[in-house]
C-alpha cells in the first residue's frame, strides 16, 4: 500500500532584507498573492504611520486599516471592516499584536495572510497560533500561517535591543522543547513528527552557533529564518509541542504567578536553560548559557528580578499550566524541597561557567 504525504501548507515566499515595507509594491502585485493589488495593508500603533507614510505610493487598489492590535476586539473590528469588500489576501505589517490581530480576522474570513515583520520578539510571524487578549486574560487560538512572510531588516534594527533579543530566547528555546518532546516518544509513547523536529531544532542550531551579534544582518537573518522554521514546525506537527515545552510552562507559571516579570522570550529562554540543567545535558546547557549571556538574556532568576524562592515557585506551579503536556517537570515530579536543591546546583552550575 503506497505511503499518502500529509499536504502541509508552507508560505509561498520568505523574504528576509532591508527596504521590503518601503517596496511593498512588489508584494502587492505578486499574482501568487493578488492578481490585481487588491489587498487589505494592516498597521498598528507605534511606528503604524511611518509605515503608513512608506506604502501610501504603492497603495494601487490597496485599502490601509489602522488598528490597536492585540485583543479579540481588535481582531473582531478589523473583521468586520475586511467584510466591507472582497480582498485576495491581508498583509499584516508590524510587530507581533499587529501580525496576530491580522492572522485571527484574515483566518475567521478565509482570506489569505501576509506577514511583513517589521520585529523578531517571537515566532508568531510565521505560527499557526495568535496570542490575543480577552477580558484582560491572554489567550492562544488556532490560524492560519502566512500565505508569505517578509521581514525588514531596517525596522529590525532600529527598533529596541530587548525585542530582538526576546526573539533569540524564544529561538533557543525550541532546543528544549524538541528535548522535551523527544522525552515524551520514550517514556509514553507520544506520537512525534520527525519533519517538525528537524526544522525546529535546525533553526536553533543555527542559531546558537552563529558567532555574530544582533546588530549583524547575518546573525537577523539567521533569528528570522530559526523564528519561521519554529513556526512552520508547528503546523507540520499540528501542535505547539516542537516550540513549547517545560520552558513554556514555566513562563507560563511566572505570568500567572509574578506577571509583569519579563518578557516573553527572557522567560522561555532561562526556563529552556533551567529544564536543559535538570535533564543533566551539560554540553547542551554550557552551549545554551554561553549564548544566551553573549546576547544579554537571562540566565539566572535575579537577571530577571525573581527570587531562587520565587522561581521555585513557578517551577512547582509550572505542570499545571499545561495538564496534557508531558515535559521533563512532569517526568520529574520534583518536590518543593527537591526543587530547591536542584536550584542550589543550578547556581553552582551557572557560577563554574563564569570560573
Amino acid at each position: 500500500m503506497p505511503l499518502l504525504a500529509r499536504t502541509v501548507t508552507t508560505p509561498l515566499a520568505i523574504e528576509v532584507r532591508r527596504g521590503a515595507v518601503a517596496e511593498l509594491g512588489t508584494l502587492l502585485h505578486d499574482r501568487r498573492i493578488s492578481g490585481g493589488g487588491d489587498v487589505a495593508i494592516v498597521v498598528g500603533p507605534g511606528q503604524g504611520e511611518r509605515i503608513a507614510d512608506l506604502v501610501r505610493p504603492s497603495l494601487g487598489n490597496a485599502d490601509l486599516f489602522h488598528i490597536c492590535g492585540g485583543t479579540i476586539d481588535a481582531a473582531t473590528e478589523l473583521g468586520q471592516g475586511l467584510r466591507q469588500r472582497n480582498y485576495d489576501a491581508v498583509v499584516g505589517i508590524g510587530g507581533g499584536k499587529t501580525i496576530d490581530t491580522a492572522k485571527y480576522a484574515a483566518t475567521r474570513l478565509g482570506i489569505p495572510m501576509v506577514t511583513v515583520a517589521t520585529s523578531l520578539a517571537n515566532d508568531g510571524i510565521c505560527s499557526p497560533v495568535a496570542s490575543l487578549d480577552l477580558d484582560g486574560r491572554r489567550g492562544s487560538y488556532g490560524v492560519q500561517i502566512p500565505l508569505a512572510i517578509v521581514v525588514d531588516l531596517d525596522f529590525v534594527e532600529n527598533g529596541p535591543d530587548r525585542q530582538t533579543q526576546a526573539g533569540i530566547g524564544d529561538a533557543l528555546s525550541n532546543l528544549s522543547a524538541v528535548a522535551d518532546w523527544e522525552l515524551a516518544h520514550r517514556e509514553r509513547g507520544e506520537s512525534i513528527d520527525g519533519l517538525a523536529v528537524a526544522l525546529s531544532r535546525s533553526g536553533a542550531e543555527a542559531l546558537v552557533n552563529h558567532p555574530g551579534k544582533i546588530s549583524d544582518d547575518a546573525f537577523l537573518t539567521t533569528l528570522a529564518e530559526a523564528l519561521i522554521m519554529g513556526g512552520i514546525s508547528m503546523a507540520v506537527a499540528e501542535s505547539s509541542r516542537p516550540a513549547s515545552g517545560g520552558c513554556h510552562e514555566i513562563s507560563h507559571a511566572i505570568d500567572h504567578l509574578f506577571p509583569g516579570t519579563g518578557s516573553h522570550g527572557e522567560q522561555v529562554g532561562l526556563g529552556a536553560l533551567f529544564c536543559t540543567y535538570l535533564r543533566g545535558d551539560q554540553e547542551r546547557f554550557v552551549q545554551l548559557a554561553n549564548c544566551l549571556r553573549r546576547h544579554g538574556l537571562p540566565v539566572a532568576p535575579a537577571d530577571l528580578g525573581l527570587t531562587d524562592r520565587q522561581f521555585g515557585l513557578a517551577v512547582a506551579h509550572a505542570p499545571s499550566t499545561r495538564p496534557d503536556r508531558y515535559t521533563i517537570l512532569e517526568h520529574l515530579a520534583l518536590s518543593p524541597t527537591e526543587i530547591d536543591t536542584r536550584l542550589e546546583g543550578y547556581a553552582d552550575a551557572l557560577r563554574d561557567l563564569v570560573g
